[in-house]
This record gives structure tokens, C-alpha cells and sequence, in this order.
């Protein structure tokens, strides 16, 4: 079995930032307790941009971007020096990956990444992923490591996804201020619950939170990949969930598997804004799978550029869809409902490709 597992910044600081070494020895013995009943595993863990904070001795994380930018940089080397240490006990050796949305956006990119994360894991390596947050710009970033590590799930052909953080799982109501909340063990691939808005909560350290993490479930349900969701403190948490005992909550796979250009497109951070397209124009985009023209437009809610990703939906504000734009908001809004032949010399005749199209779950 392949296994990626992330970890949050919560689970790897104290309250201060500052690394837990101990957390990460913990970490490190629950890998090597896993590989050696014949499993492989590939690390995503965050904590860079807390170790910057405490290794500059900053009061409080910073909120503008060039400054997390640098102490992710100060950062990352620090995490890594913990790690390479903890995994020497156990005679593995870790191996750093950086990543960022366009390797799993570009075809090439996504395989070159994949290439080299299958050849360090025949090498026996672990590696340890993080996003290339140093140079990710801010309109074209994960958000937080658990996007990443389901991803990097799809794109390894994982078979399990362990998400630990500080709480024990997906609860019915927030555990620190509902005292009557219960804890959800199972999930299934089209469970209602998949869609919730959970609270960002958190601690404060970390850029996640449990909406991320469903989030993050939802992305893997839909590469065919089991997810679970548990504490990082448990004991044998990480044996647990591989073995498929109750350690958190599990999330089942979905039936429908998309590609990872396609994952991004329906599970971006940022949507940049809303197409509103007619009655004949979504039955066409559900029910025969075409590309979205100008003709079906009716509105076009916000300002967006080519490349970006927008909603579309209904006229009743529904949103059924996600894409791609191959055209910028302000022109859209000027050919907006005109058939083909009417557009002018040398406009695009498609709003959004099929191929850059994903359909949602109702």
C-alpha cells in the first residue's frame, strides 16, 4: 500500500512556533513502524513559515505575503534538519520536494513530479513535501498543505490519504465550544457531508483548518482515494488507519475519478469569478458534456483574466459547474449571448473547453 500523510502546523509546534522535536520523532517512528510492514510512504508537512517565525524571533506570524514568502525560506531548512535527523534513527533518509500548483497543472510538469517521486520511493527515500511557498505567487497557490497532499495522492497513485491534526476527527459540531458534539467515523463517497462549510478554526500557527481537510477529502473521494482524518498525538495513528481501524473519521472514494488538471480546476483556492449561462447551455454542459460558448452566456459576475478559474451557474444562482477561462471577463461581457458566426474576427469561440470543464456533484 501507498500512503501519503500530512501533518499541520499545529501538530508539529508549540504554542510559541517553535519546532516540537518530539512530535516529529513521533512522526518518524509511526513511517518507519508503516514501511516496515512492507508499505511505502510519502510525507507533506508543513511548519516551515512557524520555524521562520520562531527562528527570527517574531512575536506574532506575520499576514503579508513577501514576508511569509522569506520565512518559509528560513524556515524550510530548519524542518528539515528535525527531519533528517528523527528518520536517521530508523536508517531512512528523507529527500525535500517543493512543489507548486503548476506541476499538476501542466501535463509535463505533473509527470516530471510524479517521475521523481516514484523513483525516490524505489530508492527507499521518504519524501518530504511542502509547498514552494518562498516563490508561489499569491494568485496561484494551494492555500494550505492539504490541497497539496491530496494531489500529490492523486498524482502518486496513493492508496490512502491520513490527514493529522489537533483534533480527533470530523465532529457534529466544534468540539472546543459544543460540549454535546460527536465524532463522525464514516463518510461516504456522496455523503452530504462532503460538501459542508466547515469552520477554518485552527490555531493560529497554520494556514488549514477542518474546512480545508474536507476539502482535502473531497479532491482524494474523487481520485479514488480513501481519506482519514485523525489526531496526530493518538498513538499508532498512522499504523491504525493503514490496518483500517476507527482512528479518526474515514472518508470513502467516489466511483468518479478526475484528472489531476481537472482536481485543480474543481477544487481551486481562488476562483477569480461567475459566469451565468442559460437553461440550454447548462442541460448541454451536464448532460453531453460540450464546451461552454458565448451564445449560453446571459452574465458575467466579476473581473477575471484568461487562465483563470470561474463558477458557472444558473440563473438562479446555482452553481453546477467550474472551468477554465480561454477569454477575460471584460470581453466576455461583450459577446456574451452572440452565436458563433456573430463574433467578432478573431475572438475565441469557446468560453470554457470541455477538457477544462468539471461538472459538480448536486
Amino acid at each position: 500500500m501507498r500512503i501519503v500523510a500530512k501533518i499541520g502546523t499545529s501538530s508539529l509546534t508549540d504554542a510559541h512556533g517553535v519546532i516540537d522535536r518530539r512530535a516529529i520523532a513521533k512522526l518518524c517512528d509511526e513511517v518507519a513502524a508503516v514501511r516496515r510492514e512492507g508499505h511505502e510512504v510519502v510525507l507533506v508537512s508543513s511548519g516551515a513559515v512557524a520555524a521562520g517565525v520562531a527562528a527570527l524571533g517574531l512575536e506574532a506570524r506575520p499576514t503579508d505575503m513577501p514576508t511569509l514568502q522569506a520565512l518559509s525560506a528560513a524556515g524550510q531548512s530548519r524542518l528539515m534538519e528535525v527531519y533528517n535527523s528523527e528518520f536517521d534513527r530508523h536508517g531512512i533518509v528523507a529527500a525535500q520536494a517543493l512543489l507548486d500548483p503548476n506541476d499538476f497543472i501542466d501535463r509535463r510538469q505533473y509527470l516530471h513530479a510524479r517521475q521523481t517521486l516514484q523513483r525516490l520511493l524505489s530508492l527507499g527515500c521518504v519524501p518530504v513535501i511542502n509547498e514552494n511557498d518562498a516563490i508561489a505567487s499569491d494568485e496561484l497557490r494551494y492555500g494550505d498543505n492539504d490541497r497539496l497532499a491530496a494531489l500529490v495522492a492523486h498524482n502518486t497513485g496513493a492508496d490512502l490519504l491520513v490527514l493529522l491534526t489537533d483534533l480527533d476527527g470530523l465532529f457534529t459540531a466544534d468540539p472546543r465550544t459544543a460540549s454535546d458534539a460527536t465524532l463522525i467515523t464514516g463518510v461516504a463517497a456522496d455523503d452530504p457531508l462532503l460538501a459542508i462549510h466547515a469552520g477554518a478554526g485552527g490555531s493560529g500557527r497554520g494556514s488549514g483548518g477542518m474546512a480545508s481537510k474536507l476539502a482535502a477529502a473531497r479532491i482524494a473521494s474523487w481520485s479514488g482515494v480513501r481519506t482519514v482524518i485523525a489526531r496526530a498525538s493518538r498513538d499508532d495513528v498512522l499504523v491504525g488507519a493503514v490496518r483500517g481501524g476507527i482512528v479518526g473519521t474515514s472518508f470513502e472514494p467516489h466511483s468518479r475519478r478526475l484528472t489531476a488538471r481537472k482536481l485543480w480546476i474543481a477544487f481551486a483556492a481562488h476562483v477569480a469569478g461567475t459566469v451565468v449561462v442559460d437553461d440550454g447551455a447548462r442541460r448541454a454542459l451536464v448532460e453531453r458534456s460540450t464546451s461552454l460558448l458565448p451564445a449560453g452566456v446571459v452574465d458575467v459576475l466579476g473581473s477575471f483574466d484568461e487562465g483563470d478559474t470561474v463558477d458557472v451557474t444558473d440563473a438562479s444562482g446555482r452553481s453546477f459547474a467550474r472551468g477554465m477561462v480561454f477569454i477575460d471577463s471584460d470581453q466576455l461581457r461583450i459577446v456574451a449571448g452572440r452565436h458563433t458566426r456573430d463574433l467578432p474576427s478573431g475572438t475565441v469561440h469557446e468560453v470554457i473547453h470541455r477538457d477544462d470543464l468539471v461538472v459538480l456533484p448536486s
